[in-house]
């Protein structure tokens, strides 16, 4: 998988059940499968290295990534 680079702001999605997201700088909708609780606040800017996976889930939205580092 490759690796991207995302900016933007951390959101939450009430649908499904809720889950944390992120509405990147360039559009696109990313949704983090390991989003640390220390970046679940809504509205919080985060720029971090990510790649995408693979998986299978109730949630349709976002593209659903595995975060890697978080940039300061």
């Amino acid at each position: 998988m490759s690796t991207i680079k995302i900016s933007g702001k951390i959101v939450y999605e009430n649908l499904e059940g809720g889950f944390w997201g992120i509405e990147g700088d360039n559009g696109q909708q990313y949704r983090p499968v390991n989003l640390p609780k220390a970046l679940q606040e809504k509205g919080k800017r985060v720029k971090l290295t990510a790649t995408e996976v693979d998986e299978m889930g109730i949630f349709m939205w976002g593209i659903p990534v595995k975060i890697k580092s978080v940039d300061s």
